[in-house]
């Protein structure tokens, strides 16, 4: 009898062992597919975070607008290009109120030197400035820009340099000549015309 009691209790204690022993790689295998089926979701949302963030990227991008001039004739206009394949639709360009000139708008994207050549050697004048400058001289303008992305109307407002030289003297007749136009930096719309008027001002120490 306690043979008989003793190996039945060593068999007991054996299927104890190997129920524990398959609870165990039962609970192992749920927790490697639990395992499995995170890392394909981490995986998924990750790439549909990257493609989203690419996407961001790209719209972001597309909405920033460069402009790149090419000169006409004898340097009296400018034409104006987008520099990615944005559609300009129209432009708006404020000036320095020293040069006392009104805002331009256009849907023919260009600067023409009549708009301001006038405002210009006044302010220039008054200023106190020598009538032929040595190299190209700089005039900060606002160039405000209307333009399609991805179907819709955007809107871009950046600080440019008109490169330009004077020819003559300004009793004897000056003429401006444009030379090109170059980057000075993003603006709001609301603070454009100061900034105007504070580089026009560190450059010309001579302006009221």
């Amino acid at each position: 009898m306690a043979d008989d009691s003793a190996e039945a209790a060593a068999a007991r204690r054996r299927r104890l062992r190997w129920l524990t022993l398959a609870e165990v790689l039962g609970v192992s295998a749920l927790v490697i597919s639990a395992l499995t089926l995170w890392n394909s979701y981490s995986e998924r949302r990750h790439s549909e975070e990257a493609r989203t963030a690419e996407s961001r990227a790209a719209s972001s991008k597309a909405r920033i607008l460069v402009l790149r001039a090419e000169v006409q004739g004898d340097g009296d206009r400018l034409e104006l290009h987008a520099a990615g394949d944005q559609v300009i639709q129209g432009q708006s360009i404020a000036f320095p109120k020293a040069l006392g000139v009104d805002p331009v708008d256009s849907t023919d994207p260009r600067i023409e030197a009549s708009w301001f050549a006038s405002g210009l050697k006044k302010a220039r004048r008054e200023a106190g400035e020598p009538e032929r400058p040595r190299g190209d001289a700089r005039l900060p303008v606002a160039i405000t820009t209307r333009f399609t992305v991805d179907g819709e109307i955007a809107e871009d407002v950046t600080l440019y340099d008109i490169g330009y030289v004077t020819d003559g003297s300004f009793l004897g007749g000056t003429s401006i000549r444009l030379r090109g136009l170059s980057l000075i930096g993003r603006s709001s719309a609301k603070g454009a015309q100061a900034r105007l008027d504070g580089l026009w001002k560190a450059r010309h120490k001579g302006a009221k």
